[in-house]
């Protein structure tokens, strides 16, 4: 990976990390598609979803609710990020194991390679 992408992924990150920081001072009220729901009163009708990672976006076993919520923010970022880095590095291996079998772009065997 370049420097330029290292430094662009580490900012990426930090931003994340930061934002998961200050995610105890968000509103408590429900977003916009909860308070439509209760505003019409079709709240009851919602189900719950089938799994739940990190329930209400806390950790379990903190009792510290702020805490527990930038440890659930930050616990995100890192899962997502991985998986994000993982799928990328899975698609690079792939196109690498294309291009070795047909040539790569810089092959000077190749027609119309750059070199």
């Amino acid at each position: 990976m370049s420097r330029r992408n290292m430094s662009l992924l580490a900012g990426g990150i930090a931003i994340a990390i930061a934002v998961a920081l200050l995610s105890p001072l968000a509103s408590g009220d429900p977003d916009g598609l909860e308070r439509v729901a209760e505003d019409k009163a079709f709240i009851e009708q919602a189900e719950d979803p089938g799994y739940e990672i990190l329930q209400d976006y806390t950790i379990p076993g903190v009792d510290n609710e702020a805490v527990s919520t930038v440890l659930a923010g930050i616990v995100g970022v890192l899962v997502l990020g991985g998986l994000t880095f993982g799928a990328g590095w899975l698609l690079r291996r792939r196109r690498a194991g294309r291009e070795g079998a047909t040539g790569s772009p810089t092959d000077p065997q190749r027609p119309g390679a750059r070199v």
